[in-house]
């Protein structure tokens, strides 16, 4: 659809929210269709990374279309099925098993803020502008909302955000851990890109282990769950590559394999 396109760039893929006229703000239809857009680049082993952004340059995304909501939201049972589309887009993101990135500059509000919090890393550009405004609205976020923002920030900031509905710069969200790194606006696509590119040139097999082990942590896992993906990379011909790379010193050149 042409509200979430997909560009491509050598190993780095870029799922873009199309909306600038309307600050990238999220329709049902969008939500419905990111699963989709998820599993058509988690089918393509040389995608490396993939970075989200929003078009134009006032937003990432100013949150879910609340023009849409007399229609989508109209009752309790049209609005938990909302809920269930929103949370299904959200866990696609979440899970696809590469390293993901927001890059988010402008307003990154509400659900656009839920949809920077499903991916691994959040840039920002020093015009950003985050917060969640439920309380405005008088809606409650959903439990694995609320568990991504808390696991990322902590139950006190988390509680700060819900709470007053506020929105903080991209100076406060890096000191409550909001935001990973804060890049001037004009060097905000660049930075962002060239961290892409560096952990793409890293061992794929690696990260997607460890994102699995940290999603363990997250959610209670046992560790022999994890087991796998260790004796995975040990068995690797990637972990034969990175061995003999560091004996020759020269820079590995690793295949997901």
């Amino acid at each position: 659809m042409d509200e979430l396109v997909l560009l491509r760039d050598g190993a780095i893929a870029f799922l873009v929210l199309n909306r600038p006229e309307r600050r990238n703000a999220i329709t049902i239809e969008m939500w419905q269709a990111l699963p989709r857009v998820i599993r058509d680049v988690e089918g393509d082993d040389s995608v490396r990374v993939l970075i989200v952004r929003g078009a134009g340059d006032e937003a990432f995304a100013s949150g879910a279309d609340i023009s849409e909501f007399e229609r989508v939201r109209a009752s309790t049972s049209s609005a938990r099925a909302y809920s269930v589309t929103v949370r299904e887009a959200e866990r696609a993101l979440e899970r696809f098993p590469r390293p993901t990135i927001a890059m988010i500059h402008g307003a990154c509000v509400g659900g656009g803020l839920s949809v920077a919090l499903a991916c691994d890393l959040r840039w920002a550009s020093r015009t950003a502008r985050l917060g969640i405004t439920a309380a405005r609205l008088g809606i409650v976020y959903s439990l694995e909302a609320t568990r991504r923002l808390a696991d990322v920030v902590g139950p006190s900031h988390a509680g700060d955000l819900l709470y007053s509905g506020r929105l903080v710069d991209a100076e406060d969200a890096f000191h409550m851990g909001l935001v990973n790194r804060v890049c001037a606006p004009d060097r905000l696509e660049r930075e962002t890109g060239d961290y892409a590119r560096a952990i793409a040139q890293q061992a794929p097999l690696s990260q997607e282990g460890a994102k699995q082990m940290l999603r363990h942590l997250r959610d209670g896992g046992a560790a022999t769950d994890s087991a796998g993906y260790v004796d995975r990379a040990y068995e690797s011909a990637d972990y034969r590559e990175g061995v003999r790379a560091f004996l020759e010193k020269r820079p590995p050149t690793f295949r997901g394999q």
